[in-house]
């Protein structure tokens, strides 16, 4: 395939291929249990003479072969990268519930006996990791003691190591705040994905929409109204969830009291929300809006306005607690700014400056936010750690020779 048609496929650039790892890589695979009973696995590889080791995971993707792998076994590092229990499948990821799967992984870590743990936080794996040293660092009592949903989380309980070091590759400011910048505003009917509010349609040129790959121009009184109705929109998802929530729990309790398996399959009917149209940040299309080096497009491909009607999309299908648990901007606890006071240790922040779910702005107000030494860096690249354009380094590459330089 050419590469001009490699380029003009809708997802062109998501995926990039990683280096070689060093011929001496050891890799090993590991089941962990978790404080609260659930099985997560992951891999460790490791070089002659590591005493390092690089910890990277993601709430929702697989790790295991993430572009930083041979970077950091290049430079004498081991890598540990884990998944957590809902691993490739986040229809019902619940992020506190991921905390416990991260803490597994780091209490391993520490068992193995490396002198250092690094925790690598690439695009959703950012917020994560700045949730878990948010509640890391705070004394068991006053962790969180349950989900937005209201379901028991036991992280008090919890053997929760902090990391020695952090790095940040491309951070988005979390699952909830990115979708409430990606959400289409303009859905007039949740069961219909085709339904569109003429007023609010950002692919509409009556709006400000330009026939692609020419940049689109917004008005500020759009923006500013798209935005609103943006919230709007999560706030009413959030509605019928805490809906649902509510109505399985009063028939637990029901079923507690009379032991009638009406009331508990009852307990167990909250369904699945789905929610559509979610590539539909005006960034994506109008270049002019948070400028940075990024291409016409979004993460997931050149067209938006094709790819927002898409199957494939963030936060499309989850449960009523998992929506309120990661995808919700409004009730989520898991965001980047939430939880970056908890960031206490010597840090790398690496902004790429083609990315497309981390703009100049969010870059520099997630890097006030954390109080520990931060070294910030800007790197040409994509979100994925693609090059922006053919021929060039790579967004990893460049990333790589960023860490070897801080880890000296």
């Amino acid at each position: 395939m050419s590469t001009s048609t490699r380029e003009e496929r809708l997802g062109a650039g998501r995926y990039v291929e990683p280096a070689q790892s060093p011929a001496d890589t050891t890799t090993t695979a590991h089941q962990l249990q978790t404080h609260d009973g659930a099985s997560v696995s992951g891999i460790l590889r490791t070089v002659p003479g590591a005493t390092t080791v690089a910890f990277l995971m993601h709430p929702r993707s697989d790790f295991t072969h993430h572009i930083l792998v041979p970077e950091f076994l290049s430079r004498g590092c081991a890598v540990w990268t884990q998944g957590t229990r809902t691993a490739g499948n986040d229809l019902t990821l619940i992020h506190e519930q991921a905390l416990l799967d991260m803490a597994a992984g780091h209490k391993f870590l520490r068992e193995c006996g490396f002198d250092e743990v690094i925790s690598v936080g690439h695009s959703g794996g950012g917020a994560l990791v700045a949730f878990y040293m948010r509640q890391a660092e705070l004394p068991p009592a006053e962790r969180l003691p349950d989900t937005p949903g209201g379901r028991p989380v036991p992280l008090g309980d919890a053997v929760m190591p902090m990391p020695d070091r952090a790095v940040f590759m491309a951070p988005h400011p979390g699952q909830g705040a990115l979708l409430l910048s990606m959400i289409d505003p303009s859905v007039t009917d949740e069961d219909d994905p085709a339904s569109v509010d003429p007023d609010l349609n950002p692919y509409d040129e009556a709006n400000g929409f330009a026939e692609p790959p020419t940049s689109s121009t917004y008005s500020e009184e759009f923006v500013e109204r798209y935005r609103l109705a943006q919230r709007a929109r999560v706030q009413r998802i959030d509605d019928e969830a805490k809906r649902r929530v509510a109505a399985s729990a009063a028939a637990r309790k029901r079923f507690k009291e009379s032991g009638d398996p009406a009331d508990r399959r009852l307990s167990l009917s909250s369904g699945v929300i789905t929610v559509h149209r979610t590539d539909a940040d005006l960034r994506g299309v109008d270049l002019s809006i948070d400028p940075n080096d990024r291409p016409y497009g979004s993460v997931f491909g050149s067209r938006p306005d094709i790819t927002d009607y898409g199957v494939i999309g963030f936060g499309r299908l989850t449960t009523p607690e998992a929506w309120l648990s990661t995808w919700s901007g409004i009730s989520s606890r898991a965001g980047f700014l939430d939880n970056a006071a908890g960031v206490t240790v010597p840090t790398l922040f690496i902004e790429l400056t083609g990315d497309q779910c981390l703009y100049p702005p969010q870059a520099q107000e997630m890097v006030e936010a954390i109080p520990g030494s931060v070294t910030h860096v800007r790197v040409p690249g994509r979100h994925f750690g693609a090059a922006l354009s053919a021929g060039e380094p790579t967004g990893a590459t460049l990333t790589g020779i960023e860490i070897g330089r801080w880890l000296e």
